[in-house]
């Protein structure tokens, strides 16, 4: 830690030491030493800044670019105040100008000056247009895509498939990401501004040195124009290399794809592995040199190098696959006495629970637009877990351009169980009967129980509430979408794996419980059933000790499932009654005729796959009508439809009117608190048999 703290302090000071560095040279004339030093700097930092964006793989591993651009920008602008006062003031800036001055250009003045704009016009023109111009793009477009990112991150770990920490990792990189490019946007401005200051600078240089080489220092003209021409020209010539590199490393970190590979890794791989196109090239290189007048060595030389490529790249590919056809035969002789069925699992299973949306729902999902899904599915798996005892699995969220844009979709295990529409931009407002105003907007059905409603605006919202509507955002209508589609198919995401991780759960505290149950008296896959069939009804497992030991009790002497189904209700029943207690205390129901009763229990036989009930289907419809007519009476009043019966027909009944009424609750008598009262508001008559 404190090695750490030190080299932290190193660094701080470091850069503090070149802030002041660069104050010193902008205010402060100083030797020509140290000028050649600062020169030889620029020169060195240019070429490795070009060679560590050469070697980067992608833009997150050299992510201070932007940054150190800008520093080195103004490094760069005061070494050319610093060579621009020392020029002007004793007619020298070092050794190193000097000599780029006289051997580069060859001392001719006006040669240095073409070799300046040149340079100048490929810097501004060419590289820093087109790094700019690429830096808008990459910088729109990713953070275009940042919510499908983030979407895919937040689905990843519903799905189990990451951690919190890797979610959390991939969601800085992604954000540092946008920042990057965001900050390379605007960095290429510098690199342009640069430009254009180099070309003042020259300007200033040339008509500055030759009035004080004429008035000043007494110089004939043409001396005083060579003389200062020359070091300005090399002074520019100086200053411009090192910021062409510059230009060219921010060229190539924002055009450079990320990859697990450096830049000539790539190059190598992706240009040079086609022996076809290797050898194309070695022929027109040959025929070219045919060519009357054109120097024959040099495309011979080339013709002969694109060749050997393309042969050496024949060698290669050949033996790879030999080295190839060696692996996999050994594979499969070792494979052959058994595969693994694990290898293909993953193609072949779904998700327990998915949610595909159109992608005018995507910003629902994304936090970084103020969507707040992901956390309300978080506090819902909870809320349902904590009601009806059962681990609600992660849920899959991913986007489906198949779809409508403001529609989703729900699936079970593959299947698509429910479906709906949203507009996230609008508020879904509910008339529960006793709203005193209509409030204008596009009329829908609300997705989980069917009731009209209307989408209004925000603008519209508080007068909605005052006049007596429920009002929803399009999350909450997402959610509660799911939670109803949870409770309906819990029994379907109970599988024996979950069974045996809540016996598992509950062994840890009530050992004795599971141990008398399992193995001895019932499997996993009986306890299952039997809480699949609680589930179905809508009865939470959450007491699950009871359960248990209920089933404890009675499966010693008892195989039957739904006898011991109707023993658990029972034992759950202070839970039952209080689900479907109205507010005053009582139990509203319907009742089924003695006779009707009588006439169900007769008809009950059993085989080996389980009992079923043999009434004549006419006679099961009358039965329907008249149920349906008592249903009706009672929802009128604003009841829950409950149909009271003996233990020994409810499972039978509940069957029969399952598919035609799956909202309709069948309870019997011995699962309703003794000291509750039951109101009778209806009776199922047994029907005329003609």
């Amino acid at each position: 830690m404190a090695e750490r703290s030190r080299n932290n302090i190193s660094n701080d000071l470091f850069l503090i030491l070149g802030v002041f560095t660069v104050l010193v040279m902008l205010l402060v004339p100083l030797p020509n030493v140290l000028i050649d030093l600062f020169v030889a700097f620029n020169f060195t930092i240019s070429v490795l800044i070009l060679l560590v964006t050469i070697y980067s793989q992608g833009a997150l591993s050299f992510n201070v670019f932007p940054t150190f651009l800008l520093i080195i920008t103004l490094f760069r602008l005061a070494l050319g105040i610093l060579l621009t006062r020392a020029l002007l003031l004793t007619a020298s800036a070092g050794n190193i100008v000097q000599t780029f001055g006289q051997f580069v250009v060859g001392g001719n003045y006006v040669v240095g000056i073409i070799i300046f704009l040149v340079l100048i016009v490929i810097q501004f023109v060419v590289i820093t247009g087109g790094a700019q111009r690429v830096a808008e793009v990459a910088a729109r477009f990713t953070l275009d895509a940042m919510p499908g990112k983030q979407m895919a991150i937040d689905a990843d770990l519903n799905a189990g498939l990451i951690d919190e920490v890797t979610a959390r990792q991939r969601r800085q990189d992604v954000s540092k990401e946008a920042d990057f490019y965001g900050s390379m946007d605007g960095a290429t401005k510098f690199i342009r501004g640069d430009a254009i200051a180099a070309i003042i600078i020259i300007i200033v240089n040339i008509l500055g040195g030759f009035i004080i080489g004429m008035f000043q220092l007494g110089m004939p003209l043409l001396q005083a124009l060579q003389t200062y021409t020359l070091l300005t020209v090399g002074a520019g010539i100086v200053l411009q290399i090192p910021a062409l590199l510059i230009s060219s490393a921010t060229g190539i970190i924002v055009t450079k794809a990320t990859s697990d590979k450096s830049l000539a890794a790539d190059i190598s791989k992706q240009l040079f592995s086609h022996q076809r196109v290797l050898y194309i090239a070695a022929a027109l290189s040959t025929l070219a040199a045919f060519i009357p007048g054109i120097p024959k060595i040099q495309f011979f030389l080339l013709s002969a190098l694109f060749g050997w490529l393309g042969y050496n790249l024949e060698s290669v590919e050949k033996k790879e696959r030999a080295d190839q056809a060696f692996t996999e035969n050994e594979k499969k002789a070792a494979d052959a006495a058994a595969a693994p069925p694990e290898k293909i699992i993953p193609t072949v299973q779904s998700e327990v629970m998915e949610m595909e949306i159109g992608y005018g729902v995507i910003p629902l999902v994304d936090p970084k637009q103020g969507g707040a899904l992901l956390d309300g599915i978080t506090n819902m798996r909870k809320k349902v877990a904590s009601e009806m005892g059962i681990v609600v699995p992660p849920i899959r969220i991913r986007d489906n351009i198949s779809i409508k844009p403001n529609h989703y979709l729900i699936k079970v295990k593959g299947s698509e169980v429910a479906r709906g529409e949203v507009m996230i931009d609008r508020f879904l407002a509910m008339n529960p009967g006793n709203a005193t105003e209509r409030i204008s907007g596009f009329e829908t059905t609300e997705p989980t129980f069917g009731l009209p409603a209307i989408w209004i605006t925000e603008s519209d919202k508080e007068r909605a509430q005052v006049s007596g509507y429920t009002v929803v955002d399009a999350s909450s209508v997402l959610i509660t979408h799911l939670t109803e589609v949870i409770r309906l198919h819990s029994s379907d995401l109970l599988g024996r794996q979950e069974v045996k991780l809540l016996t598992e759960n509950v062994k840890k505290q009530y050992p004795a419980v599971v141990e008398e149950l399992m193995p001895n008296q019932m499997g996993l896959g009986d306890i299952q059933k039997v809480l699949h069939n609680l589930l179905d009804e809508r009865v939470p497992i959450r007491n699950l000790v009871t359960i248990l030991e209920i089933l404890a009790d009675h499966s010693k002497t008892n195989k039957n499932i739904d006898q011991l189904t109707s023993y658990c209700r029972q034992g759950l029943a202070r839970l039952i009654t209080k689900q479907y207690q109205t507010p005053k205390g009582v139990v509203v129901t319907i009742t089924l005729d003695p006779v009707l009763e009588q006439r169900i229990a007769d008809s009950i036989q059993y085989s080996e796959q389980g009992a079923f009930t043999s009434l004549d289907p006419s006679f099961i419809q009358r039965v329907f009508e008249a149920l349906a007519l008592e249903v009706e009476k009672l929802g009128d009043q604003g009841y829950q439809p409950i149909v009271l019966c003996s233990s020994s027909v409810r499972p039978h009944f509940r069957r029969l009117t399952q598919r035609s009424f799956p909202n309709l609750t069948v309870l019997a008598y011995n699962e309703i608190l003794p000291d509750v009262e039951i109101q009778a508001l209806g009776l199922v008559r047994m029907p005329d048999e003609n």
